[in-house]
């Protein structure tokens, strides 16, 4: 005879799961199978994507299994918010949907809150990454969902408004041990799940980041978002006002732009076509990674096109023109949809960069974008010249441009300029490089330190990455070396505009003035560039005369470079007081030009002649086979 479940739980097991329904039977059955049976289990399906609903039915008829979908993905926190708001039980339990208990895991747990009545939690021991085990804490971690269970009070998880992210800790541990203490059971009782879809990797870059994340989960609004290998990112203090403003009337001679591929880092640049009356959608590649800026856009005002079915939605949309962009991580997907019917004018924008595409396989792909497309946009005038290399003629055989591709926003550059720290105290050179310092070796930094220049490194996650270069470096120049956090780029100009000058990548050219011998640092405009020339700061660089290099031909026609050719040269120059004034004064006059905003009349005068010459290479382009 088969005895009946209690009709009280003493522990309600909440299961947040979002398109794992090829790990939620396993997770079920797991629970099925506790040796206490007095618990209760609700399913808080966050929008899944799969078919989470058909797996959990055919565990319903348990009457201790309760399910709930919610129609589009809200985040962890408030799926558990969800699942608290229907618990009943005093204890709360956590399942992950891609974890498992093992079969005392639940009264393990129950005893040991039983034990401390001072404890808020009690956690267990986990087996982790398939055959490793931790009593308590796994290495590296916050305590795991599966590990806990606590008494259940008012207390709420930070839900998706107020912060995304894989501490746990922040989100409702550290509020919970307001209500007691944590106690260990001593026992591993439960596994933690390793697999690429976690969500901590899905959030944590460098694997990871808030594009991989938003794109997992579909996330539709800004977000406020801080891991714990990473910065905090606030989208929605960020494009607050880009969001709240009505969308701009449609110009008479208005374009329809479908935006395609990735944005990269200054994705909002793209603003400034929408503020022109341009009508602007979206289509993105998919595993981006965490620069490469995919939708829905945070800054709105882009109308996303739906990925499932992306070549019924082209063809019902039928835009004036596509803008594919940028970099060789869209270069699958952008190949892609230029062969897809229905032949609208396509325009191909590569940044970064071919000698990846030739490492990753995908150089068929990228040539066959550059010889079909009707129009190809340039990051630099050196990088068209050698695509010409590559494919002789290209430039000349249908509409081409040179853009650099990942400029920002104007409306960020901003105009009030900090006074400089050279000016004041010791009186020596402060020189800052914006992320990481490319070509600055350690014995380098002791040398700019010997000449009474201070080198400022800034982002914190890249140092993350640089650690012994940091502790190298800091052995040969310990007061001259300082390290700061990210700036983002509203603060641009009044954090960077204090320094005499700024770092671009340091390198000495080899290609003796040939083109072919060019590599990505001869050819390449560092993202860098624009955030130096926001706060009008002379950029240093190689002295690389009679070499073809893309940064050097820029600075020396706007007149914005400071070249060297050593290290005690630098220190010279740099302590030319009336040289580097004037110096300063012409980059700060140029800053526009590092602007994406000041280059789109021109770019929009492109796209209408590629629109008007696209008949001849459309009919080209769709009787070439698929690579």
């Amino acid at each position: 005879m088969t005895t009946p479940f209690p009709t009280e739980p003493q522990v309600s097991v909440l299961m947040p799961t979002y398109g794992q329904c090829h790990f939620i039977r396993r997770a079920l059955d797991s629970l099925l199978a506790q040796s206490l049976d007095a618990w209760e289990a609700i399913v808080i399906d966050d929008g899944s994507p799969d078919d989470t609903g058909g797996v959990v039915a055919s565990f319903l008829p348990d009457p201790r299994i309760r399910y709930r979908r919610l129609p589009h993905n809200t985040g962890l926190g408030n799926a558990l918010n969800c699942a608290l708001d229907l618990a009943r039980a005093p204890l709360i339990a956590c399942l992950p949907s891609d974890d498992v208990f093992y079969r005392d895991h639940l009264a393990s747990l129950c005893a040991t809150l039983h034990a401390h009545p001072g404890a808020a939690l009690a956690y267990a021991g986990a087996r982790h990454h398939y055959n490793r085990e931790a009593d308590g804490l796994i290495p590296g971690t916050a305590l795991q969902l599966v590990q806990c269970m606590y008494r259940r009070s008012e207390l709420r998880w930070a839900d998706r408004d107020e912060l995304e992210s894989d501490d746990l800790e922040r989100l409702f541990w550290s509020r919970l041990r307001t209500q007691g203490s944590f106690t260990g059971s001593g026992r591993v009782t439960c596994e933690w799940t390793s697999h690429p879809a976690q969500r901590h990797k899905l959030m944590q870059e460098p694997e990871g980041g808030i594009n991989p994340f938003r794109q997992h989960y579909r996330v539709r609004e800004p977000l406020r978002f801080h891991t714990t290998v990473g910065n905090l990112i606030d989208e929605v203090a960020q494009y607050r006002a880009m969001r709240a403003r009505p969308p701009t009337p449609a110009a008479a001679d208005g374009l329809n732009i479908l935006l395609a591929g990735e944005l990269a880092y200054n994705a909002d640049r793209v603003l400034a076509l929408e503020e022109r009356g341009h009508t602007l959608h979206g289509l993105w590649m998919r595993a981006p990674y965490w620069y490469n800026t995919v939708g829905p856009l945070p800054f709105g005002h882009v109308r996303e096109l739906p990925f499932g079915r992306w070549r019924e939605a082209v063809a019902q949309l039928r835009p004036d023109v596509i803008h594919a962009q940028l970099n060789w991580q869209a270069v699958p997907f952008c190949h892609q949809l230029m062969l897809a019917p229905p032949g609208v004018p396509f325009v191909w924008h590569f940044k970064e960069g071919p000698f990846i595409c030739l490492e990753k396989g995908t150089w068929p792909q990228l040539l066959e974008l550059f010889e079909l497309a009707d129009g190809c946009i340039f990051s630099s005038p050196e990088m068209r010249d050698w695509f010409d290399t590559v494919l002789p003629g290209l430039s000349t055989s249908k509409p081409c441009h040179v853009l650099d591709g990942d400029l920002p926003k104007a409306s960020w550059f901003g105009e009030a300029r900090t006074p400089l720290l050279s000016a004041v105290g010791e009186g020596e050179c402060h020189t800052v490089v914006p992320g990481r310092p490319i070509g600055l070796h350690p014995h380098t930094v002791g040398e700019l330190a010997a000449q009474g220049i201070h080198l400022h490194f800034y982002g914190d996650f890249t140092q993350g990455q640089w650690r012994q270069w940091i502790a190298d470096a800091r052995k040969l120049a310990p007061r001259h070396l300082h390290l700061h956090a990210n700036v983002d780029q509203s603060r641009w100009v009044e954090e960077f505009s204090r320094y005499d000058a700024g770092w671009l990548h340091a390198f000495a050219s080899t290609n003796g003035g040939e083109l072919r011998r060019a590599n990505w640092d001869d050819l390449n405009y560092p993202a860098r560039m624009a955030t130096l020339a926001a706060a009008g700061l002379p950029m240093i660089q190689r002295n690389n005369e009679g070499a073809i290099v893309a940064t050097q031909s820029l600075s020396r026609r706007l007149g914005t470079g400071l070249f060297y050719d050593s290290i005690a040269h630098l220190g010279a120059l740099l302590r030319d007081r009336p040289r580097m004034d004037a110096l300063r004064e012409q980059a700060w006059s140029q800053r526009a030009q590092f602007t994406f905003d000041a280059h789109v009349p021109e770019l929009l005068t492109f796209f209408r002649r590629v629109v008007e010459a696209a008949g001849a290479h459309q009919a080209r382009r769709h009787g070439a086979p698929v690579s």
